[in-house]
């Protein structure tokens, strides 16, 4: 019998950890990768209430869990409890990855990357683009990152005008790139999605259960617009369907959500993970076709 077809007690354990947690593919294509490669690990899902954080990382190095990725709402939170963070992840002030070597707690930003692959994959440049970019949390930040540097213009809006202000003079000091924080107002919308190539969500709103629901009136969308959207479950949000109504060309969080998984995928295990197994199994299990 292969290490693929049982879990013993020499199986390793990797895992995301989130709140809320129900909605993540991330076990899906993970134990996809492992089973085809016959390793012996197994990935699963925690659901961590905000305050019992310190207790999960705790948790982690007495349960010798050896990579851990992190969603919402902690991928800034977590970092006062690691022992190393990455230049890139230092520099975006968020992390999604986790590497626990022996307790000692190592940590890296693989959605910058994911992000910028496969807006690449999908045949889109940012360079010279206004970006209109919704959210400024953890992912926000990540991608605010990566596109401030050929961006022509980034419009930062989120529910925290002073969160969204405070990372765009960071991103304005580092870069020199022309960028603004602002509220998530109807007005701010409507104004800046007119001037936008671009529009990047990066908001969880849209995301499984709450699929009825867009982070932008379907009315400020134009057919000039490239809709980005980093929700992958469903496949299809709210925000794509207008967009596509409305003659955008779209992006779903699918490719992302893979290219990431598989950069801490490989990290973890030393292995290549087949990329196109991961992203296929994810729309077999949420129902879809290509």
């Amino acid at each position: 019998m292969s290490a693929k077809d049982y879990i013993s007690a020499r199986t390793k354990v990797l895992c995301v950890m989130g709140y809320p947690i129900e909605h993540s593919m991330s076990p899906t294509m993970h134990n996809a990768a492992i089973r085809a490669l016959n390793l012996n690990y197994v990935y699963l899902a925690f659901s961590i209430l905000p305050d019992n954080l310190k207790s999960a990382i705790d948790g982690i190095k007495a349960f010798d869990i050896k990579g851990i990725n992190i969603t919402i709402p902690f991928k800034q939170t977590i970092i006062k409890y690691l022992d190393e963070v990455d230049p890139v992840a230092q520099e975006i002030g968020a992390v999604n990855t986790i590497k626990n070597n022996e307790g000692f707690l190592s940590s890296r930003n693989t959605d910058a990357e994911g992000a910028m692959k496969a807006l690449v994959d999908a045949g889109y440049k940012v360079s010279g683009k206004n970006i209109l970019l919704l959210g400024a949390g953890g992912a926000g930040r990540a991608i605010a990152f990566i596109v401030a540097k050929e961006s022509n213009k980034i419009v930062l809006s989120d529910m925290d005008e002073k969160r969204a202000e405070k990372l765009a003079n960071e991103i304005k000091r580092k870069y020199g790139t022309s960028i603004e924080g602002k509220n998530n107002s109807h007005h701010v919308l409507k104004e800046e999605s007119k001037k936008a190539d671009i529009l990047i969500n990066a908001t969880p709103i849209g995301m499984y259960p709450n699929i009825n629901k867009s982070p932008i009136p379907s009315e400020f969308l134009h057919k000039d617009l490239f809709v980005f959207d980093i929700i992958y479950n469903p496949l299809k949000t709210k925000l794509l369907k207008d967009a596509t109504e409305k003659g955008c060309t779209t992006l779903s969080g699918l490719n992302m959500l893979v290219n990431q998984g598989a950069l801490a995928f490989e990290w973890w295990t030393n292995k290549k993970p087949n990329i196109d197994l991961m992203k296929n199994k994810i729309i077999e299990v949420l129902g879809m076709v290509k």
